[in-house]
């Protein structure tokens, strides 16, 4: 059966003066920015929670969508529904890749065992369905937050039994996303952290998450697995602190636990936003450190203080995160996996085209704004004209570590003092309004 009646064929390109809400205005895969194809600078995927496990659901209300995969009883039946109506929605929409949860597209069972058996059932199920469509997998990861067990955290409890239940269960999902080709593999600690310092042995628990991780490398090297693993990060919410709590913290849990080698950073806009940063700073913290591996494509809400995980609209937003892609050059394994989802009141299965192909727009308009303002060459110029001091005898002794606390007493005696610069914030801001 259609689950998506709304698109008989396939989401068309109209161009910017077309009218159609079921037409992209601005995305053209094939069409060619800077040197590549736009759907090779994005690598758009789907997002297998929330788009079709997605119930509308908030604290204060009951689940506002009821979609028709979801209408047997038998929740193997379901799963098999559920994978239908998303591979249907992946080529009507036409994006290359999806992600999931473990739990997402396996119901779990009684015991571990008859767990692990849903999943490889779905599995070889999934297998079939990329087969059919040449859908790839972007990335898999292990639901370790949803289920009561994990309520104190999953690696990072202070139960080993749960540790080790834990364990199993990215073993598992690792098997998964191996046997299905995953380009990557996410480690998202959604309840690794503390509600209070009171009950809590922080190192330790920092400890048994590294051994964890460790663990997925040693059995990543094992089963032959080579795609690449990403820790996301996330300050709060559920728990009052995480211990990935943004890029930061988390290059230095890599680097404290030697575990720079092994991973890089899945980043979320959302995220961003909750630890205090904006998305580019995140962005070209990973980049920087030579950890950027894998995007989030999603926004909240900056007067709401949770994760409304909305879909990226901001034609400002998208832009700044393509300059980034494109001072990187592109992914390589990664990603712009939509981890968004429709608002409560957008219950309809056509809601769900609408918004991702207003974030497909959005990121293509983003993309060739990013490539004319880095073409255009001012914005690079301005700031190696703020840092040109940086060039001449003595900033190059500093930077090269050939100086001493001596030989800056000495510039100081010889130049007096230095001559205040404009950073020029306001102009520069006028500057990339200039291409929006």
């Amino acid at each position: 059966m259609a689950y998506f009646p709304e698109v008989a064929d396939r989401v068309q390109y109209e161009g910017p003066s077309s009218r159609n809400p079921l037409a992209f205005k601005h995305y053209e895969a094939d069409r060619v920015v800077a040197g590549k194809a736009m759907k090779d600078w994005f690598r758009f995927a789907v997002a297998y929670w929330h788009t079709f496990k997605g119930t509308g659901q908030d604290p204060f209300g009951a689940p506002t969508m009821v979609r028709e995969w979801e209408a047997a009883e038998d929740p193997l039946v379901r799963a098999h529904h559920t994978m239908d109506a998303a591979f249907e929605f992946f080529t009507k929409l036409g994006v290359e890749y999806w992600c999931f949860h473990d739990r997402d597209i396996a119901p779990e069972g009684t015991t571990f065992a008859e767990s692990a058996h849903n999943l490889a059932t779905i599995v070889a199920y999934a297998k079939e369905k990329q087969a059919e469509t040449g859908v790839k997998l972007l990335w898999g990861t292990a639901n370790l937050f949803s289920n009561p067990r994990y309520q104190a955290g999953a690696a990072t409890n202070p139960d080993p039994h749960v540790y080790a239940y834990a364990a199993a269960q990215v073993k598992h999902a690792l098997d998964a996303t191996h046997a299905l080709g995953g380009e990557g593999y996410t480690f998202w600690g959604g309840r690794e952290g503390y509600d209070t310092l009171l009950n809590t042995k922080m190192q330790q628990e920092r400890e048994q998450f590294a051994r964890l991780l460790h663990q997925a490398v040693a059995y990543k090297k094992e089963i032959g697995f080579e795609g690449q693993f990403y820790i996301e990060p996330k300050p709060k919410e559920p728990t009052k602190h995480q211990y990935d709590s943004d890029v930061a913290a988390c290059l230095n849990f890599l680097r404290e636990f030697d575990l720079m080698d092994h991973l890089k950073l899945n980043i979320e806009t959302n995220h961003a936003t909750l630890a205090g940063h904006t998305m580019v700073h995140e962005l070209r913290s990973a980049r920087e450190a030579g950890a950027l591996g894998s995007i989030d494509a999603n926004a909240g809400d900056e007067l709401l203080g949770w994760d409304t995980d909305q879909f990226p609209t901001s034609i400002y937003l998208t832009s700044e995160i393509m300059i980034e892609l494109i001072r990187m050059g592109g992914f390589t394994t990664g990603g712009l996996n939509f981890d968004a989802k429709v608002r409560r009141q957008s219950h309809d299965t056509a809601d769900l085209f609408f918004a991702h192909i207003g974030g497909m727009d959005a990121f293509a308009r983003g993309l060739i704004i990013a490539d004319r303002i880095l073409t255009d060459g001012r914005l690079d110029a301005e700031v190696d004209e703020r840092y040109a001091g940086w060039q001449g005898e003595f900033g190059q002794s500093v930077l090269s570590d050939g100086s001493s606390l001596a030989d800056a007493e000495a510039y100081v005696l010889t130049h007096g003092e230095p001559t205040r610069r404009s950073g020029r914030q306001e102009k520069l801001e006028s500057l990339i309004n200039e291409f929006l």
